[in-house]
């Protein structure tokens, strides 16, 4: 099983991409809640040149409040991130498969929840 939803937008640059894949989230039921642009981050932190990789922390609240309500700690794994990251030709995008992400969690009733959720970000991602 693949922890990641994955898409590649060919010819498209780092910006488009963000542009593109925030109006998806917000289609979607999803917030951006925190962004970490890593490309900026490791420059500043190590003088190391990185091709674009940016993370995006998406929530979609009614989702995280039923899950939360399901197992309380569960917001140590929370939001689920997305990332853009410059490849070849254009930028992939991959957002987290929350199935794969919950498997470690012994809640017989969370994986209905993140089936859902899972449903939600590859159509966030299929519409990118």
């Amino acid at each position: 099983m693949s922890y990641t939803l994955d898409r590649i937008l060919a010819g498209i640059d780092m910006d488009t991409a963000e542009e593109r894949t925030r109006a998806a989230l917000t289609a979607n039921g999803f917030g951006v809640l925190t962004e970490i642009d890593v490309t900026a981050t490791m420059k500043k932190k190590l003088d190391v040149d990185m091709a674009g990789y940016k993370i995006l922390g998406a929530c979609n609240p009614k989702m995280a409040y039923q899950a939360i309500g399901l197992e309380p700690k569960l917001g140590a794994m929370l939001p689920c991130n997305v990332i853009l990251r410059a490849v070849d030709g254009g930028v992939e995008v991959s957002a987290i498969d929350p199935v794969a992400s919950m498997m470690g969690v012994d809640n017989a009733e969370l994986p209905a929840v993140a089936e859902m959720v899972r449903g939600m970000l590859q159509k966030t991602v299929d519409e990118i």
